[in-house]
């Protein structure tokens, strides 16, 4: 990317110093982590009520008490995290707790399911976010896709500016959401109290399928994703203002009073109501449209909807890299991840993010409950080997009120143990079979990427050092002919220590080439190696030459220089074949070998 289009799109790279600076207050912190979680009452009852609709009406009758029982969970998970922030300030989530305190297999499962869950809440919070918009403006049904892609691209490139441009950025519509969702649960229940507000359906709904255990069990597990974004506070801890633990401890308790009002708000709204479920239009906009109208107010909520529903894409993105460079720096993923870019974030991991989350997307055709199966398991599987740690840790550390952190922690882990299974045996058909046996090939890939760099850190070991020999170096300047770049290259040669000889490839076939000619007449102290390419390849030729040089004159090192010119502007440089570019990227993987570029201007 050329300087000034990444100076555009980006920024200006902001120094090391000011990483400290670049933290959150207690509505800038909500506005990041917290928009996943808030966002979920947008479809989160409708999959309880689409999951129960099959069941008739006998199932719709569920639908208020797995709302209170999601509700109950979500008292339960934040109750329990709120102990988690205050004691890993460092952050990381599950994935440290469980590495602290119950080993490395645990950690990486942990890490596994959250890195699926993150890659998930992009792909479902944008369809959802999609699917508002085409609730009010239908005819933008079929670009629901692109639109979707769109929007995780720039939702990418907002964090490549840095975690505080992004609250900023976000913070207006994140609080615009919470007072118009509010006001239609309060507004709703107010006509509903007093009868102004009745069920748009009177006549029972037809069963096609009986109500079992099972299809309340699936509700329940599709009310669940409502939790998700949970997690992405305690990952996100250092990005609070300092004390940061009780901050973000704060932060929980807000996000768990508003998101337990909406969610319940609306489930209760949605039962009273009997709305059903539709391809064309979501349940909170058939609900906003019987309390408001199509009013000002009804699109005022549907686009806050569909920001927020974005803007809960931007917790992963938040939380994935952060993760992701906690688990660099252990060794399991790539190193890259753990690079800090120009804007003090973790550049590598938003671009890796932006880009599997629309591959996702268009793969599942941005259909929000065909994801939803998906999602839980992950979600599930961090909380309950998060609070399974925690207790480890309260056992291991008998701080003061340690007992009654272990009751609140055992709870937590058993609570949300119980839901996992619930969620992977009603869910496994579904799709959640994929996040099963994901997780497994992750921790493999994660096991063979740490061997690698334990590989590599004991054959760099100086603990395995010994005398290094004198190496013998052999100097090939490349010259494609004889001009004013070949003299300068030659110079160079000579300022190199070792045997120095000029390589010439000929792939025009020519017996003697204009350069042999030349050669006597403009240099008399280096040699030139003319090297025939019949077949018109730039590297076997001289690839084999190296070996020879190496295995019958006893080199045991080449260095081959290759002269570039450099030209003023992009445009030009499209107009040259890049040949210098080209044997870098042929020679450089060849034992034995260096290249050295050496660019002149012209």
């Amino acid at each position: 990317m050329p300087s000034w289009l990444r100076r555009l799109l980006i920024g200006e790279p902001l120094a090391t110093h000011r990483l400290s600076l670049e933290r959150l207050g207690m509505l800038g912190g909500l506005a990041v982590f917290a928009a996943d979680a808030l966002s979920s009452t947008a479809y989160g009852t409708e999959e309880i009520i689409r999951a129960l609709t099959p069941a008739g009406s006998a199932g719709m009758a569920w639908s208020l008490p797995i709302g209170a029982a999601v509700v109950g969970l979500l008292i339960i998970v934040v109750i329990s995290y709120r102990q988690t922030v205050v004691e890993y300030p460092s952050g990381g989530g599950a994935y440290v707790v469980a590495r602290d305190n119950l080993g490395v297999t645990q950690s990486l499962v942990a890490g596994a399911a959250l890195q699926t869950s993150y890659v998930l809440t992009v792909s479902v919070s944008v369809a959802a976010g999609v699917a508002a918009i085409t609730s009010a403006w239908p005819a933008l049904h079929e670009y629901g896709i692109a639109i979707g892609v769109v929007w995780i691209l720039f939702m990418g490139l907002v964090n490549l500016r840095g975690v505080r441009e992004s609250a900023a950025v976000f913070g207006v519509p994140v609080y615009g959401f919470i007072a118009l969702m509010l006001a239609l649960v309060f507004v709703g229940v107010g006509k509903l109290a007093f009868g102004s507000l009745g069920p748009v359906s009177t006549e029972p709904l037809a069963a096609t399928r009986p109500l079992t255990l099972m299809l309340i069990l699936r509700a329940f597990s599709s009310g669940g994703a409502t939790l998700t974004g949970v997690e992405a506070v305690a990952n996100g801890v250092p990005a609070f203002n300092q004390p940061s633990g009780p901050n973000a401890a704060r932060a929980l308790g807000i996000l768990a009073i508003l998101l337990g009002t909406m969610f319940f708000g609306t489930t209760l709204l949605l039962h009273s109501t009997h709305i059903l479920p539709s391809d064309q239009e979501t349940m909170l906009s058939q609900l906003t449209t019987l309390v408001f109208g199509r009013g000002g107010v009804y699109y005022a909520l549907q686009i806050a909807t569909a920001v927020i529903l974005i803007i809960a894409a931007n917790t992963s993105f938040a939380g994935f890299p952060r993760l992701a460079a906690f688990m660099a720096n252990d060794g399991f993923v790539l190193r890259q991840f753990a690079n800090i870019g120009d804007r003090l974030v973790y550049s590598n991991g938003i671009v890796f993010l932006a880009v599997l989350a629309s591959i996702l997307l268009v793969v599942f055709g941005g259909v929000v409950h065909t994801l939803i199966p998906l999602y839980a398991v992950g979600v599930f599987t961090a909380f309950t080997l998060s609070q399974a740690g925690m207790v480890r840790h309260w056992l291991r550390k008998r701080g003061p009120n340690w007992r009654r952190s272990v009751v609140i922690n055992a709870i937590g882990a058993c609570t949300t143990g119980m839901v996992l299974i619930v969620v992977a045996m009603s869910k496994f058909t579904e799709g959640a079979w994929i996040v099963v046996a994901l997780i497994p090939l992750m921790l493999l890939g994660f096991r063979a990427i740490r061997k690698h760099y334990d590989y590599v850190a004991e054959r760099l070991s100086l603990d395995q050092a010994h005398a290094v020999k004198p190496i013998r170096n052999l100097n090939l300047l490349l010259v494609g002919g004889m001009h004013r770049g070949t003299l300068e290259g030659l110079e160079y040669l000579k300022a190199l220590t070792g045997e120095g000889r000029a390589v010439h490839l000929e792939i025009g076939g020519e017996a003697t080439p204009r350069i042999q000619r030349l050669w006597p007449e403009w240099e008399n102290e280096v040699p030139l190696v003319i090297i025939q390419s019949p077949y018109r390849s730039m590297t076997d030729p001289l690839v084999d030459y190296i070996m020879k040089a190496q295995q019958e004159e006893g080199y045991d090192l080449v260095t081959v220089i290759i002269p570039e010119f450099i030209v003023d502007t992009w445009w030009e440089a499209l107009l040259h074949n890049q040949s210098a570019l080209w044997l870098q990227l042929r020679l450089r993987n060849i034992p034995n070998l260096a290249v050295l570029n050496m660019r002149y201007r012209l």
